[in-house]
């Protein structure tokens, strides 16, 4: 095998505690926060706590777990070569769900100033996704206008979790932003409901439903027209999986050949919207008995254009660059590990290969 640079599309790095936004909110919301915490929702399902991730992700001092630049290095960025690693937080992703639209502002601006000045500036190789809340839509889109010509802020970041899918045009000043800036808009799982048939009682029939929501939000983004209003967006869709893509794009091509009449607008099959517009991360890849029957749905889903790596540090389920793929050619490699991310956030990287 060869050993290509890496670009993780999927990194989790966690507050020390709540108290590091204080310095950077308004001084309502730090009397609120040292009375009353954050007021994030809960994710709604028995995960185990902060018990999901990696036993020896743990600071030796009994800070959080991702909270360490340091063990993050040691762990990640040094040992995979990584070139860039894009952090996606962790606690926060709920913030769209809050019912006070100023207070979850204020949060997202907060903790994008917290990203570029305690995680940016001490590692190059690290990327920041620029966190809104979506309960005002025109005051997200005057967020990332703030940072978003910054280089090391490279996407916007969105919950899977959200009060209507996103196709719908109440979303248009965020996409206006990010088609301004030329930023990707990224949608990790994260704050979803039941699903269709209510609530499971395990965490694992939770992340049964993940798809479901990257679904409805495709079908929404396709039909809505999202990609006819901007011809230029892309979407990445990180931590649902993979292998279901492939066989709910002939769906959609099917029914949308005997509903077209509907949306006049979709001028092209589903599926090709999607293999232009869409990306999605390889964490948590599916496994097989033969890994290799993986690569018969990769040719299906085109994964030399639609699949980027993502290890999911510091997770419990964290994949390995070097076990979690099968075994493939180099050039499909080559451009899983690296190559797509690159070309999609416009960070080139030199293609170099390194034995194992």
């Amino acid at each position: 095998m060869a050993r290509f640079p890496l670009f993780d599309c999927d990194v989790h790095q966690r507050l020390k505690s709540p108290k590091d936004l204080r310095p950077y909110l308004p001084r309502a919301y730090q009397d609120d926060l040292d009375q009353f915490g954050l007021h994030m929702p809960s994710p709604g399902y028995p995960n185990g706590g902060d018990r999901g991730y990696r036993a020896d992700a743990w600071p030796q001092d009994g800070a959080m777990v991702g909270s360490d630049y340091e063990l993050m290095r040691a762990q990640l960025l040094d040992p995979y070569d990584v070139r860039y690693a894009v952090l996606l937080g962790q606690e926060l992703r709920p913030l769209s769900t809050l019912p006070d639209a100023d207070y979850a502002a204020s949060i997202a601006r907060s903790y994008n100033d917290l990203l570029i000045e305690q995680w940016l500036s001490k590692d190059p190789r690290l990327l920041g996704a620029i966190l809104v809340a979506t309960q005002d839509p025109q005051r997200a889109a005057q967020e990332i206008r703030r940072v978003g010509e910054r280089r090391d802020m490279v996407e916007v970041l969105l919950s899977d979790g959200a009060p209507m899918p996103y196709g719908k045009r109440y979303y248009d000043p965020i996409y206006q932003a990010c088609a301004d800036l030329g930023l990707p808009v990224a949608i990790h799982t994260g704050s979803e409901g039941p699903s269709p048939v209510g609530w499971g009682s395990y965490y694992v029939e939770h992340r049964q439903a993940r798809p479901m929501g990257y679904m409805a939000h495709i079908a929404s983004m396709v039909f809505e027209g999202l990609f006819e209003r901007f011809p230029a967006l892309r979407v990445v869709f990180i931590e649902g999986g993979y292998v279901w893509l492939p066989t709910y794009l002939w769906r959609l091509d099917s029914d949308w050949r005997g509903l077209r009449h509907q949306t006049p607008w979709v001028k092209r099959a589903p599926s090709e919207y999607v293999f232009e517009h869409c990306r999605f991360t390889s964490q948590p890849i599916e496994t097989v008995d033969r890994p290799e029957k993986l690569l018969t749905v990769f040719e299906w889903a085109q994964a030399e254009r639609t699949l980027m790596f993502a290890s999911d540090y510091p997770h419990w389920d964290f994949d390995s660059p070097v076990q979690a793929m099968p075994p493939m050619a180099d050039d499909l490699r080559r451009r899983i590990m690296y190559q797509t991310a690159s070309e999609l956030y416009g960070l080139p990287i030199d293609s170099g290969v390194k034995a194992l």
